[in-house]
C-alpha cells in the first residue's frame, strides 16, 4: 500500500464511529435528529468528493481552498458576505453535479465488472471495478466487488486491503452488524476468507524461516519433493517415495513446505501416477501408488485449511475424488473416504466440499457403501450427515434431486436382511430430514417408482418387524414427510400406505405406534374408502386408548383420525360416544395449549353432538363456557374459532336448553362473530 493510500485508509479509520452515529441518527423516529444528520452527512459527501478532485488542493484540515477574487481597494476583512455566500453556494452545486455525473459513471462501469465476473473474466472486472474507483472512490460496493475478484485470483493481500477500505477495520464489523443483521453472514463469510490467508501467510513464513535454518525435516521434504519430480520412473519408486514423504508431515511446518514448493502439482501432474489411478485395481504397485497419495492427502490436510483447499479446487478433484470413492478396490474407497471425513470435520472443509466436488457422483458413491461393514458403512453416512446439514448442500439437492432420486429409490429398494441396518437407518434418515422442504416432498411423493420403494421395504420389514423396527421406524418418518403433499402418488398408493399403518397400530413399540398414527392422519382424508377400512379395523378404539394414554404428539394424531372419522361416518361418532363416556376425554384436550390439537378435538366434538341425545348428557358439564371461550377467543389458528362456533351452533340445535343458556351467557355476539369464518372458509 503506497504512502497516499495508507493515509487515506487511516482517516477512514479515524472516522469510523462518527459515520457510524450518523447512519444510526438518519434511522432515528426523531425527525429533527434525522434533518440534522442528513446535513452533516451532505457535508461530509462534499467534502469526502473533494479529496478525489485532481485539480483541488489537499490542505491539513482535509478541505478544499477556495480562492476568492481581491479587489485592490479593499482587504480580506471587507471581502462582501454576499459574494462570499454565492461562491460557497456555486461551489458546492458544482461539486454536486460532478459528483452525480460520476455516480452514472461509476454505476456503469460496477455494471460492467459484474458482467465480466460472472463470466470468470476476473481481470477485467478488476479493470472496471477500478476505473469506477477512479470516478468516485468512496462507493463501497466497487472496493468489495473487486475483493472478490482478487480472491478468484488469488490475489489474498490485495484483497485484504480492499476489504479494509470497504469496511473500515475489523472493528467495524461488528458495527455494520449491529446496524444490519441481515449482512452478518455475508461478511463473515467474506472476512473468514482473508483470515485463512493470513494464517496461510504466517504459516509460510514460519516454514520457510525453518528450511532456512537448516532444521533436517524441513530440508529433507524439500529434497523428497525434489526426487519424486522425477519423471518416467516405476510405480514402486513413487510409492516408496510418497510413504516416506507421508511420515514427514508431522507438524504444520512440513506441510506447508509441501505447498510451497509446489507438492500438489509434483504429485498430481506426474503421469505416471495419473495413469495408476485410471489403471487402479489391475496391478498391484499401481494400487499401493493410489493408497499412498490418498495417504498422503490426508497427512498434508490435516489441521491445514490452505492445503485442503488446494487440493479441492484443482481442476481434476471435482470428479476424481467421487471416482476414487466409489473405485472397485475395497483400500482405495477406504482412503477416499478417510479423507473426504477429514475434510468435512469443519465447516471451511465442507464448503469446499460442496463447491467444488461432483454432488451427484458423491452421493451415490456414499450410499454404495450400505454393503460394507458397520464403521465404514456408518462412517459414510456421518460424512452425508455432515453434507446435508449445510445450507448449500440442501439447495443443490432439491436442485438436482431428479438426478438422485434414482440412486435414493435404490436404497429402499435394498433388501434389509443383506444390508448394513445401521447405517440404512441412518441413510433414510437423512431423506427424511431432506424431504422437509415442500420441493422436495413434491419431487418424492410425485415419484411412482420411489413411493413404491418405500412400500416395498415396509413389506420386506414387516416379515420381521422386531429385527427391523429401526428400519421401519426411520421410514415411517420420511412416509409421514412425503404423505404431506396432496394429491398422492394415487389412492391406491394412498390405500395400501393406509393398511400397513392399521397393521402397525398392533405393535408394542411406543414410537412407531406414534408415526403410524402420524402417518394414517394424513392418508385417512383421501379416501372414504380408506376411512372404511380403519373403521373396520377398530381405529376409533385405538385412537381413544392414545388419547386417555396421553403424550401431545400422539394425541394431536388420534383426535385428528378421530376428527376424519366422525366427520364422515355416523357409527363413528357413535362408537366415540359408547367409548368416551360424556365426552370427557376430548373435552379434557379442550384446555390444551397446542391450538392444533383443539382445533380437531372441537370438530370431533361437533361431530357427536350429532348422536340423539349427546347434548342433553352435557347440561351438567361446563362445555358451553369452555366452547364459547374458543370461539371468541384469539388463538392464531382461525379454525379454533370456527370449529368451537359450529360446536356450539350443533349443541344448541341438539338442546334447547344450551340455546337459553346461550343467550343469558351473551354468546349470541360471539356466535355471530364466528360466521366471518365460515364465510371464508
Amino acid at each position: 500500500m503506497t504512502d497516499y493510500q495508507e493515509e487515506d485508509l487511516q482517516k477512514f479509520l479515524k472516522n469510523v464511529d462518527e459515520i457510524t452515529n450518523l447512519i444510526q441518527e438518519m434511522n432515528s423516529d426523531d425527525p429533527v435528529v434525522r434533518e440534522k444528520a442528513v446535513l452533516e452527512t451532505e457535508k461530509r459527501l462534499q467534502f469526502t468528493e473533494e479529496d478525489r478532485e485532481e485539480d483541488e488542493c489537499r490542505t491539513t484540515m482535509d478541505k478544499t481552498m477556495i480562492s476568492l477574487p481581491q479587489s485592490p481597494t479593499k482587504n480580506a476583512d471587507e471581502i462582501n458576505t454576499e459574494a462570499f455566500v454565492a461562491s460557497v453556494e456555486k461551489d458546492a452545486k458544482e461539486r454536486a453535479k460532478r459528483r452525480r455525473e460520476n455516480k452514472v459513471l461509476a454505476d456503469a462501469l460496477k455494471e460492467k465488472g459484474n458482467e465480466a465476473f460472472v463470466k470468470g473474466d476476473y481481470e477485467t472486472a478488476i479493470l472496471c471495478y477500478s476505473e469506477g474507483l477512479e470516478k468516485l472512490k468512496d462507493m463501497k460496493v466497487l472496493y468489495t466487488n473487486r475483493a472478490q475478484a482478487y480472491i478468484k485470483l488469488g490475489d489474498y493481500r490485495k484483497a485484504l486491503v480492499d476489504c479494509d477500505w470497504a469496511l473500515k477495520s475489523r472493528e467495524c464489523y461488528q458495527k455494520i452488524s449491529e446496524i444490519n443483521p441481515q449482512l452478518q453472514t455475508q461478511v463473515k463469510d467474506y472476512l473468514n476468507q482473508v483470515d485463512l490467508r493470513e494464517k496461510a501467510d504466517l504459516q509460510e513464513k514460519e516454514a520457510q524461516e525453518s528450511l532456512d535454518s537448516g532444521k533436517n525435516t524441513a530440508v529433507t521434504t524439500k529434497n523428497l519433493l525434489e526426487t519424486l519430480s522425477k519423471p518416467d520412473q516405476i510405480p514402486l519408486f513413487y510409492a516408496g517415495g510418497i510413504e516416506i514423504l507421508t511420515e514427514m508431515m508431522k507438524n504444520c511446518t512440513e506441510r506447508t513446505l509441501f505447498r510451497t514448493h509446489d507438492g500438489f502439482s509434483i504429485i498430481s501432474e506426474n503421469e505416471v501416477i495419473r495413469r495408476c489411478f485410471s489403471t487402479a485395481g489391475e496391478d498391484a504397485a499401481e494400487e499401493m501408488v493410489c493408497v499412498s497419495v490418498l495417504r498422503l492427502w490426508q497427512a498434508v490436510c490435516s489441521e491445514n485449511e490452505e492445503n485442503q483447499r488446494l487440493l479441492v479446487v484443482r481442476p481434476d478433484a471435482g470428479w476424481r475424488l467421487p471416482s476414487l470413492l466409489a473405485s472397485s478396490v475395497p483400500t482405495i474407497r477406504q482412503q477416499s473416504l478417510a479423507l473426504l471425513l477429514q475434510l468435512a470435520q469443519t465447516e471451511n472443509g465442507r464448503s469446499l466440499v460442496i463447491g467444488h466436488l461432483d454432488l451427484t457422483r458423491l452421493l451415490e458413491a456414499l450410499v454404495s457403501f450400505l454393503d460394507f461393514s458397520d464403521k465404514t458403512a456408518n462412517s459414510a453416512m456421518g460424512l452425508l450427515t455432515h453434507l446435508a446439514l449445510e445450507e448449500r448442500f440442501q439447495v443443490w439437492f432439491q436442485a438436482s434431486l431428479p438426478d438422485v432420486l434414482p440412486a435414493l429409490t435404490g436404497v429402499l429398494k435394498r433388501d434389509p436382511k443383506v444390508t448394513n441396518t445401521s447405517a440404512l437407518c441412518h441413510c433414510i434418515a437423512i431423506m427424511g430430514n431432506l424431504s422437509t422442504e415442500a420441493a422436495t416432498q413434491r419431487q418424492m411423493s410425485a415419484s411412482e417408482e420411489f413411493g413404491s420403494a418405500c412400500l416395498g421395504l415396509m413389506a420386506k420389514c414387516e416379515e420381521d418387524a422386531d429385527l427391523f423396527r429401526e428400519v421401519i421406524y426411520t421410514l415411517l418418518g420420511l412416509m409421514m414427510n412425503l404423505c404431506l403433499q396432496s394429491p398422492f402418488v394415487s389412492e391406491v398408493w394412498a390405500m395400501e400406505v393406509s393398511r400397513k399403518c392399521l397393521s402397525l397400530l398392533n405393535s408394542q413399540d411406543g414410537g412407531i405406534l406414534t408415526r403410524a398414527a402420524g402417518v394414517l392422519s394424513r392418508t385417512l382424508s383421501s379416501s372414504l374408502k380408506i376411512v372404511e377400512e380403519a373403521l373396520r379395523a377398530g381405529v376409533v378404539k385405538k385412537m381413544i386408548k392414545f388419547l386417555k394414554a396421553g403424550g401431545q404428539t400422539a394425541s394431536r394424531y388420534a383426535v385428528k383420525i378421530l376428527a376424519i372419522c366422525t366427520n364422515s361416518y355416523h357409527e363413528a361418532r357413535e362408537e366415540v360416544i359408547r367409548l368416551d363416556k360424556k365426552l370427557g376425554v376430548l373435552m379434557q384436550l379442550l384446555g390444551s395449549e397446542d391450538e392444533i390439537l383443539v382445533g380437531n378435538a372441537t370438530l370431533c366434538l361437533g361431530n357427536c353432538m350429532e348422536v340423539p341425545h349427546v347434548a342433553s348428557s352435557l347440561l351438567a358439564t361446563d362445555i358451553m363456557p369452555v366452547l364459547l371461550k374458543l370461539a371468541g377467543g384469539d388463538a392464531q389458528k382461525k379454525a379454533v374459532q370456527l370449529n368451537a362456533g359450529i360446536a356450539l351452533g350443533k349443541l344448541c340445535t341438539a338442546e334447547p336448553r344450551f340455546a337459553a343458556l346461550l343467550r343469558e351467557l351473551h354468546g349470541m355476539e360471539i356466535l355471530n362473530s364466528t360466521m366471518k369464518y365460515v364465510d371464508n372458509s
